[in-house]
């Protein structure tokens, strides 16, 4: 699970377009231990994966290797609930 998690995080980072450094500001860390989780030295912390996982609009089960699909299923919810969900993400994309 480890090397999906690292090949994950590096995947998602370079198709976003950002440095290490960015990310690490991001979620408050050093740019070294960005670079370990990328090389499989290490996994970031429960705490670090759910933010990491938001950062990316991706599903925690993705992000550790448990599924290949990025998509969260949505379909069980009601109107209400998705606007909630998009405010979040729009959210969460006006922060970066």
């Amino acid at each position: 699970m480890e090397i999906k998690t690292a090949e994950r995080i590096k995947e998602l980072r370079d198709k976003k377009g950002i440095k290490q450094i960015e990310l690490a500001q991001h979620l408050s860390v050093s740019r070294t231990s960005v670079n370990a989780w990328e090389m499989g030295l290490s996994v970031p912390s429960l705490d670090r994966l759910i933010i990491i996982a938001q950062y990316f609009h991706v599903s925690l089960d993705y992000l550790v290797g448990m599924t290949d699909s990025q998509e969260i299923d949505v379909s069980h919810l009601d109107s209400e609930e998705l606007e909630l969900i998009h405010r979040l993400l729009n959210y969460f994309d006006s922060k970066h």
